[in-house]
């Protein structure tokens, strides 16, 4: 699977603390091996996002990110519960 980041995600991703990078590394290797894995919580979002979907880094943190077909996938945004706004 190719993951493509967006500019957006990097520059939010650098900002991150390095503990929640590592556990953002940890859920994307899962990601990697099984978009639909349960510990990740994958769900579609609604409103405003209604073409992407979620997966959780851990119960605060989150990434949001949009299929472009079966090997392709754009991380779009990643942070806490403001990446919604």
């Amino acid at each position: 699977m190719q993951i493509i980041y967006s500019p957006k995600f990097v520059r939010k991703y650098k900002r991150l603390l390095d503990c929640v990078k590592d556990k953002a590394e940890k859920a994307e290797q899962l990601f990697r091996a099984n978009p639909f894995y349960p510990a990740l919580k994958i769900h579609k979002l609604t409103g405003k996002f209604k073409n992407f979907y979620s997966f959780s880094i851990d119960y605060k943190y989150r990434i949001i990110f949009e299929f472009e077909d079966r090997n392709t996938v754009y991380f779009h945004s990643v942070g806490d519960h403001s990446v919604y706004q």
